[in-house]
């Protein structure tokens, strides 16, 4: 595949996505930058403003198997992994078969994931990082491609659990639905309350999916693009002496490696997808500084002075890359 083929291929997906969805043009792409970066989505908003529609579209859009899994407080880890049960032969004996749970699919709905308890939102966590799941000892591969795109209600709505930091992390970007404009909701209602929606065609297949993922970690990045991401990084520390005072002041908890990672493999999903025309994209400062605040919102944890001073982790994330740019000298 080329970064040509990538650019077009990424361009038509998004245009299947849009027949569906109204606005919310960076939600889209980031969801696709997930996808092809080899990442896990989640996506935070009120209710009725298009989470799960959007997920749907999506798997409507490709030639993968999905499956949605609805959280609620009664939900079992069980009930999200599978279980083995004893079934009869046909001479009459016993034995213990796998019924395997609907975490066994490509694209994997998580929906109001932070609805369910901590107990069954774990059971989530060695699919989302390992691609395999453990039952009774024995592991079981996961098929490829393989994506994990959870919805949350804010916290601040009856009936949530809080996802801890290890499960956070595990989310390559974390995306967050805005209130539709006056201009969105009039093309929302002529979509959907004047006849049917439109039939989505699904435009990419599993093993095209993956030759983009390998091309994708295959886009050329220099040391100088390297240092920058990981002083971005280091500057969401408050330990780090060289990171933005508000940060020292306001942060408990900076972004781990994987935050770093995540910024590197969606820059370059970016730079296909902005450069594509060109021979060898390569990633550049600007595409660091464009993902960063997806990949970082979810691993800054504010301290209590901070949340109840109601600063935003954005604003702090901007003084990072700032920071980082002014002690690098980037342009």
């Amino acid at each position: 595949m080329t970064p040509a083929e990538f650019q077009q291929a990424f361009v038509q997906t998004r245009a299947q996505v849009q027949r569906v969805i109204v606005g919310l043009n960076h939600i889209v792409d980031g969801v696709l930058t997930a996808l092809f970066a080899d990442g896990n989505v989640l996506l935070e908003g009120l209710p009725g403003l298009g989470k799960t529609r959007l997920v749907l579209a999506l798997s409507d859009s490709l030639s993968l198997e999905t499956r949605r899994i609805q959280f609620t407080p009664d939900l079992m880890p069980a009930d999200v992994t599978g279980t083995h049960l004893i079934a009869s032969r046909a001479d009459g004996s016993k034995e213990m078969v796998l019924r395997k749970g609907p975490i066994f699919a490509n694209v994997v709905l998580a929906d109001e994931i932070n609805r369910a308890t901590p107990k069954t939102q774990a059971a989530l966590l060695e699919a989302m990082q390992e691609r395999q799941v453990t039952l009774l000892g024995d592991t079981h591969k996961l098929p490829a491609p393989f994506l994990v795109v959870a919805t949350q209600n804010p916290l601040e709505m009856e009936g949530t659990y809080p996802l801890p930091e290890a499960q956070l992390d595990r989310f390559l970007v974390k995306l967050m639905l805005p209130m539709p404009n006056e201009d969105d909701l009039v093309e929302i209602l002529s979509r959907t309350t004047i006849g049917g929606e439109a039939e989505l065609t699904p435009v990419l297949s599993a093993d095209r999916i993956l030759a983009m993922r390998r091309l994708v970690r295959a886009v050329p990045a220099s040391p100088h693009t390297l240092r920058f991401a990981a002083r971005i990084l280091r500057n969401t520390h408050p330990s780090n002496p060289e990171a933005p005072a508000a940060v020292g002041r306001y942060v408990r908890f900076g972004g781990s490696p994987r935050g770093v990672q995540a910024m590197v493999l969606a820059g370059k999903v970016r730079a296909l997808v902005e450069r594509g025309d060109a021979r060898q994209p390569v990633l550049s400062e600007e595409d660091i500084a464009a993902v960063a605040p997806d990949c970082l919102r979810h691993r800054v944890i504010l301290n209590f002075e901070g949340e109840a001073e109601g600063h935003s982790v954005d604003d702090l994330v901007a003084q990072a890359i700032q920071s980082a740019r002014d002690s690098l000298k980037v342009r």
